[in-house]
């Protein structure tokens, strides 16, 4: 799967993730992936998605058709966003919103986090969208990096220092993680 990362301090939101992707057994490394890097750009926002390798060539494209409308702006900015998208992934990009029966809604199948001006974000498979104080991550070595950020918080100065310890640790300790990673940062909004 993935490792992700957003971290906020000093006025900088910083986004990491490792570079493998992975079929199954199959590991794809950054030495034979030429699209290695998880993170999309969108003006000056930062999207990283876990799940499917399929979501990142999907965003891809809707990020480059000029006429979907995409705001990071804010919690429900990027709630309005998914939920407008959330019909196109149905119709144009044929997303099976199956997933589990009880589910309230249907799903896009995308957990991703987002670095903007604005702040760090999660949004996850039923559209919720969460706003972070201070860092979170997402994939399967979340867990790794968040004991790891959690332990340099207080001790580093750099978001993206930061952000890099969270993603090493779910490199060493998750199969599904490798480096090297790609990082980017933007500066926060006052």
């Amino acid at each position: 799967m993935s490792t992700i990362v957003v971290v906020k301090k000093a006025g900088i939101a910083c986004i990491a993730a490792d570079s493998l992707t992975s079929f199954g057994d199959l590991r794809l490394s950054s030495d034979y992936d030429a699209a290695h890097d998880k993170i999309l750009h969108q003006g000056r926002n930062y999207l990283g998605i876990v799940g499917s390798a399929a979501h990142q060539l999907v965003m891809e494209s809707i990020f480059a058709d000029k006429k979907n409308k995409i705001h990071f702006n804010s919690r429900l900015a990027i709630f309005e966003t998914f939920r407008a998208l959330h019909p196109l992934l149905k119709e144009k990009y044929f997303l099976n919103p199956k997933d589990e029966e009880d589910d309230p809604y249907e799903s896009t199948q995308i957990d991703a986090l987002i670095a903007s001006p604005s702040g760090i974000f999660g949004v996850h498979s039923l559209r919720e969208v969460t706003e972070y104080k201070k860092f979170w991550s997402i994939g399967s070595g979340s867990e790794y990096a968040l004991g790891a950020m959690y332990a340099v918080y207080d001790q580093f100065s750099s978001a993206a220092d930061i952000a890099a310890a969270g993603v090493a640790a779910g490199a060493e300790f998750n199969n599904a993680s490798s480096m090297p990673l790609s990082s980017y940062t933007v500066r926060l909004k006052k």
